[in-house]
């Protein structure tokens, strides 16, 4: 073979790596997505009643000595800091906890089907939260009594941590997770997760049950400062592990065994990665009820758009999945002014198609 010959062989292998190689988009995407979450926090802050603008929001807070503060009313201003930030606050947190925790559940089951609604742990998490709201004060009244304003997400983390854990030991045998048994057991475990949630509903008194219409659709509604300051840290926490899950989610997509002789503490990453989604989602459902779909909708977008490397998939998973939950309440606030539409209706009008979208491509897969 003649030198101008390998010489054209090794050019096109590296033209091929060159091109299998997406990281340097990954980075750009995560970059830009960083810049659209600014602009839609900005955005999600200047929508609702209040006239007042972006612009005028920036100004206050970076010149509150300057003109722009008397354009900012009181009136806007309080409707701003003590209702509308709370809340994109909540969004920011919830949205980032449910898109990564979908990211981490499709690397941990390696199949993009994976999603924390769809496999029941939101149901598990609502089963917690809603026994303690009906439960707190009976029975359950000591430990809320010492837990104060965390029982409900740690009951919803609880709630949730369980049903991971029992869906992953029924789904894998001998390191190997079966799709088709995870999606039946996941079903099964949310329909007997709703029934349970289903009977504390009915022995629950009106006041309680006003409470728990919060969580049949889902809703930013109620964000306050201090559910913020009651979920936050274990949803911050729950974040920060992912970076060093990244790694090992990418090892594991070659299989356990593959994984195991590189190096990577199997067992452990399992055990890590389900914590951490238990608590994400967790928290999450106990301030915000149901929201579905962006577990599977965020991930899987970018997957096909920036690759399947951890390292950069998680971080804008919850960069895209932030921006996307702000989007959606954004348009639960306006689409039906003055009232105000479930933000569960929204993500699932999105979601729902986007899902039949995804099942439809991996059918073959599927049926293997």
């Amino acid at each position: 073979m003649s030198f101008a010959a390998i010489a054209g062989m090794s050019g096109a292998r590296r033209s091929e790596v060159r091109e299998g190689d997406r990281s340097a988009r990954a980075r750009l995407a995560v970059f830009l997505l960083a810049v659209g979450l600014a602009a839609t926090v900005l955005f999600s802050l200047a929508s609702g009643a209040s006239d007042a603008s972006a612009f005028q929001v920036v100004c206050d807070w970076l010149f509150p000595s300057f003109a722009a503060r008397d354009a900012l009313s009181a009136r806007d201003a309080v409707i701003i800091q003590d209702i509308r930030l709370p809340r994109v606050i909540m969004g920011v947190l919830i949205g980032a906890a449910l898109a990564v925790s979908g990211a981490v559940l499709q690397g941990l089951f390696r199949n993009p089907l994976a999603d924390p609604g769809l496999v029941g742990v939101s149901a598990g998490s609502s089963l917690g939260a809603v026994a303690v709201i009906v439960l707190g004060a009976t029975f359950l009244a000591p430990l809320t009594a010492v837990l104060g304003s965390f029982a409900l997400p740690l009951a919803a983390f609880a709630g949730g941590l369980a049903t991971t854990l029992v869906l992953y030991r029924i789904s894998t045998r001998q390191g190997r997770t079966s799709v088709a048994t995870m999606l039946l057991a996941g079903i099964a475990l949310g329909a007997m997760a709703l029934a349970f949630t289903g009977m504390l509903i009915f022995i629950a008194d009106e006041r309680q049950l006003r409470d728990l219409t919060f969580w049949s659709l889902g809703s930013l509604a109620g964000a306050t400062w201090q559910k913020i300051g009651a979920v936050a840290p274990i949803i911050v926490l729950a974040l920060a592990a992912n970076p060093f899950l990244a790694r090992g989610l990418n090892a594991l997509a070659l299989g356990e065994a593959t994984a195991s002789h590189l190096g990577v503490p199997v067992q452990r990453l399992k055990y890590v990665a389900i914590v951490a989604v238990a608590a994400a989602v967790g928290a999450s459902v106990a301030v915000s009820g149901g929201i579905g779909f962006v577990g599977i909708v965020v991930p899987h977008s970018l997957r096909l758009a920036i690759g399947p490397d951890n390292r950069y998939l998680l971080p804008a998973s919850a960069l895209l999945g932030a921006s996307m939950l702000l989007l959606a309440d954004a348009a639960s606030r306006t689409m039906v002014a003055p009232a105000e539409l479930p933000i569960g209706i929204v993500t699932a009008a999105v979601g729902a198609p986007f899902f039949l979208w995804v099942l439809l491509r991996k059918r073959g897969v599927l049926e293997l």
